[in-house]
């Protein structure tokens, strides 16, 4: 696994160009083929409202790539990650010419073949969760307990599946369609292995002062094995909250782009490409609560009795409504 590099202060890296297939770009990722196997490069770039903004976050892309590569190697007893290697001395030699492009932002991993579904554990009720339970007092048809307030612990984690989409939002969908899609055995395992990785990250988040209110994960299929694939409770993929900014019935700060939104919501912008570029205050406030989340996930755990004996107190206060565990549908 690649040595933690300390983050660029170079420009940010918005597209890249190698001498290899491209296999796919996303809104963050470009991924290239190489030897029969699939090379993974974090940029820098940043989307909004499912809009690739023109400006970019430094060092994001190594920022998602060092907090990936940790929680694979932290969790892979629970389910196996698709990674080779991130050390570029073990990249093919064709590869290694790279290496100011590649170093802490690439991954070399396994091809699979990607189940069409993501898969999404929820602890706590926001985002489209929330709307939906407003609505119809169930999250992606999970009935709940009536009462629940924006931001309440669930009684317990909750999966909720949710089809990937191109272009625009995920679409969430029940449990039944996703096994329809990949079939029983498949779909089990995949929600045994969310709920798992779930609980053993969010114990870890809380333990460093965080919630990790809810993520998503991907898995793809290699050998008839199910690989842990894309990345790993990322800012971009997971909505972590500060344990001492949490108050039920508001939603709380977050720990990804949300200050980029609240810029956004300010700007007469329809949300539609093209994108606005973002002033120099709004990419380097960014930029520090990705470095800020990086920094207190992969640290050492913090003595905040004073803020967990606050939590628990207010979980008493609210009753059974509020259990244990991660929330909406994400954003992005």
């Amino acid at each position: 696994m690649a040595t933690i590099l300390p983050l660029p202060t170079s420009p940010p890296i918005l597209d890249t160009e190698l001498p290899f297939p491209l296999w796919r770009r996303g809104k963050v990722r470009d991924v290239y083929e190489v030897d029969g196997r699939l090379l993974v490069v974090a940029t820098d770039r940043l989307s909004a409202f499912d809009v690739v903004l023109p400006t970019g976050i430094p060092g994001k892309g190594v920022i998602l790539t060092q907090l990936s590569l940790f929680w694979f190697a932290e969790l892979a007893s629970l389910a196996t990650p698709h990674v080779v290697t991130a050390d570029v001395d073990e990249y093919p030699p064709a590869l290694r010419a790279h290496r100011e492009l590649l170093e802490g932002r690439s991954m070399l991993v396994h091809k699979t073949e990607p189940l069409p579904v993501e898969c999404v554990v929820r602890g706590y009720l926001a985002g489209s969760g929330h709307k939906d339970y407003r609505a119809t007092g169930q999250v992606c048809g999970l009935p709940l307990p009536p009462g629940l307030r924006e931001a309440d612990r669930l009684p317990e984690p909750i999966f909720t599946p949710a089809t990937k989409a191109e272009a625009g939002h995920d679409e969430n969908i029940p449990f039944t369609r996703m096994v329809e899609l990949v079939g029983r055995a498949r779909a089990e395992e995949a929600r045994e292995k969310s709920l798992a990785i779930y609980a053993r990250a969010s114990a870890h988040a809380e333990a460093r002062g965080l919630i990790l209110a809810d993520t998503k994960f991907e898995f793809g299929m290699r050998d008839g094995r199910l690989l842990w694939i894309d990345e790993a409770l990322t800012p971009d993929s997971s909505r972590f909250w500060p344990r001492d900014g949490w108050t039920p019935g508001r939603n709380p700060p977050s720990f990804d782009k949300q200050y980029v939104r609240d810029y956004l919501e300010t700007l007469q912008w329809d949300k539609r490409p093209p994108g606005p570029a973002l002033p120099a205050e709004v990419v380097m406030r960014t930029r520090e609560k990705y470095e800020e989340a990086l920094a207190r996930l992969r640290g050492p755990a913090r003595d905040d009795g004073a803020t967990a004996a606050k939590a628990a107190a207010g979980d008493r206060g609210h009753g059974a409504t509020e259990a244990t565990g991660a929330s909406s549908v994400l954003s992005e």
